[in-house]
């Protein structure tokens, strides 16, 4: 009887002290596979990095390299850059319904506000006391020379840097939807 006793005991000891020991942590199997995926070494963007000489995490990328997706737009944002831009930049994309019918899209949504539906200066924005941008079909641009007669190039570049009261679009507006907008200005300027 006695051995029966120890050999209940210990067993009973035994598996208090694993339903005991188990009970810490409810969503653990106790099992660790991978001890990384848990207790991670990454450096938040904010944190000093013993990694790097300059003890930042946050670093610049190498000059001269171009992050994947992005087109390099190779002009300044200066007069020259500009007129540059209007001789030597034209559309990447095809003319095609659809395009034009995305630039439309585009165009009423980021630029209608203040240019008007049509292009001719007349958006919301301006009918509330705004300073009205020239008309695409008959206005001057503050440049030098008729809107009718911009192109590409000028287009792209006023999208990408912005001009006088305009601000720059490149953050919301993407290369090939710049391109789209440009096509859609095109089609107005003949209105």
């Amino acid at each position: 009887m006695n051995k029966f006793r120890i050999l209940g005991t210990t067993v009973f000891v035994i598996a208090a002290s694993i339903v005991i020991t188990s009970c810490k942590d409810k969503r653990s199997t106790g099992w660790e596979y991978a001890p990384n995926m848990y207790e991670h070494t990454a450096f938040d963007p904010d944190q000093a990095n013993p990694n790097f000489k300059d003890g930042k995490t946050a670093q610049l990328p190498p000059a001269g390299t171009t992050p994947i997706g992005f087109k390099r737009f190779d002009y300044p944002n200066t007069k020259d850059g500009y007129e540059k831009a209007g001789l030597e930049v034209t559309s990447l994309i095809a003319q095609t319904p659809a395009h034009l019918a995305e630039g439309k899209a585009l165009f009423t949504t980021f630029c209608s506000p203040c240019h008007g539906i049509t292009g001719q200066g007349d958006g919301l924005v301006v009918q509330h006391g705004y300073p009205p941008p020239p008309s695409y079909s008959k206005g001057q641009s503050s440049r030098g020379g008729a809107m009718k007669d911009l192109t590409d190039g000028k287009i792209y570049h006023t999208i990408t840097y912005g001009v006088n009261a305009m601000g720059s679009y490149a953050s919301q507006v993407a290369p090939e939807e710049r391109w789209k907008i440009v096509m859609y200005v095109h089609h107005l300027q003949n209105l």
